[in-house]
Parts: C-alpha cells; sequence; structure tokens
C-alpha cells in the first residue's frame, strides 16, 4: 500500500483498522482470545479487547516510543498500549515528568490520557505466552511498524524500550534498504543516525517491566533520565 506524502486521519484509521483485524499467527490469536475469554480474577468485569494493539499517541509527534508486545492483562485487556499494567504505570510516569504526557497514569482506553509529541508502539501487536514473540510473529508484524514510521516523516527521536525492540527497529530500518549501522543494546544508549533524507537519535532503555523494576535493574530515576535525554534533543 502506498503511503500518502501527507497523511491524512482516513490513513490512520485504515491502518489501525487493519491491525486489529490482523489473524495471521494463530498462536498468538489462540492466547490473546482465551486471555480475553478467561480473565484475570481482578478484571472479571472487563470485556477485554482481545485483539491486537494499534500505536497510539500524538501522530504528529517527533518521539516514537517503540516497546515489545501487549501485556495479557494489560494492553490486550485495555486496547491501549502499556494501558494498564505496572510497566505503564512506570512509562507514564516518566513521559508525565519530562513534558510528553498530560497526567502518570493511564488504566483504561480513551481514558483522556492525552501525549503530546510522543507516539507509543510495539513490534509486536499481540499479547505473547510468556511475553516471549516468535520471530516469525514479529515479522509478520513489522509491515504495520513500517507504515507507522513512514506515515510519521517528522519522527527525529527514537526510543526503544528492552533489547528486542532496539533490535526490530534496526532490522526494520534494514530491511527498508537504509545503512544502518550495527549497534549493540545497552541502557543508555545514544547514537544519531542518517536513514535515507531523515536524521534521527536512536535511544535505548531497559523495558520498564515489572520484572526490570522490582528486582532494580531498571528505577524511575534511570528511566527519566532517558526520557530527558529525549526532551534535550527535542529541545535543540
Amino acid at each position: 500500500m502506498s503511503i500518502p506524502q501527507n497523511p491524512t486521519p482516513e490513513a490512520w484509521q485504515i491502518l489501525n483498522q487493519e491491525i486489529e483485524a490482523c489473524r495471521k499467527c494463530p498462536r498468538l490469536v489462540m492466547w490473546r482470545e482465551q486471555v480475553a475469554a478467561e480473565k484475570r480474577r481482578a478484571y472479571k468485569d472487563w470485556t477485554y479487547w482481545g485483539k491486537p494493539v494499534p500505536g497510539f499517541g500524538d501522530t504528529t509527534a517527533r518521539l516514537w516510543i517503540v516497546g515489545l508486545a501487549p501485556g495479557a492483562h494489560g494492553s490486550n485487556r485495555t486496547g491501549q498500549m502499556f494501558t494498564g499494567d505496572s510497566s505503564g504505570d512506570t512509562l507514564f510516569g516518566a513521559l508525565y515528568r519530562a513534558g510528553f504526557a498530560d497526567r502518570p497514569t493511564a488504566r483504561r482506553r480513551n481514558d483522556g490520557l492525552g501525549l503530546t509529541d510522543a507516539f507509543i508502539t510495539a513490534i509486536g501487536r499481540c499479547a505473547p505466552p510468556a511475553n516471549k514473540p516468535a520471530r516469525a510473529e514479529l515479522e509478520n508484524c513489522r509491515p504495520f511498524l513500517q507504515r507507522e514510521w513512514e506515515l510519521m516523516p517528522q519522527i527525529t527521536v527514537v526510543m526503544a524500550l528492552g533489547h528486542m525492540a532496539f533490535t526490530d527497529v534496526v532490522r526494520l530500518w534494514r530491511a527498508m534498504g537504509h545503512d544502518a549501522p550495527r549497534v549493540k543494546f545497552r541502557h543508555g544508549f545514544q547514537q544519531p543516525l542518517t536513514l535515507g533524507n531523515r536524521q534521527v537519535h536512536l535511544l535505548a532503555s531497559y523495558h520498564p517491566s515489572r520484572q526490570n523494576t522490582q528486582t532494580g535493574r531498571l528505577t524511575q530515576a534511570m528511566l527519566d533520565d532517558v526520557f530527558q535525554t529525549a526532551r534535550a534533543l527535542l529541545d535543540g
């Protein structure tokens, strides 16, 4: 599908509808729908989303935040990336303090949270068992990530959350024909890149998962530092 030079709301609507209707990965379809039917006791009164999750935020943003995949009882329940679980609480707190979000928490889809100059997406759109998507499943999702990238030519800072997101973003650029360098993930990574006629800064952070925050591998201060770096780059 060709990408319009000046993306319209209709272009985003078409993309999001295609994401939500995707059933390319049988294992993920079975898992996300099983979770949505069985639910967690704390959310027994919820109607789970149970579908692939599109990106969300400011489509004119200069900051592109790329995570791994929806959480089984987080985004797979709410239908909005990083919403409704501890990972989201950590992420949105950092976004709020850096001036990218108008509140520090997001509990449900369309709950009034506003993002400014930031767009959140993921390399995988369905909740995977054990939070581990297969390589073939991520490859099935990559065209969605590419189309988001193409719909946002104004992006100048890319924030990869976690090793897999970092690796897959670079893999996406190479698949698009860009001479992206071979880089190694580390928390706090920062490097300017030239991708065709686009100049971007690639940043990286540990993923704000419960495992990383509870073990102290990622603290709120560490995540704040990375987003403050993004803020400084955007502010010139």
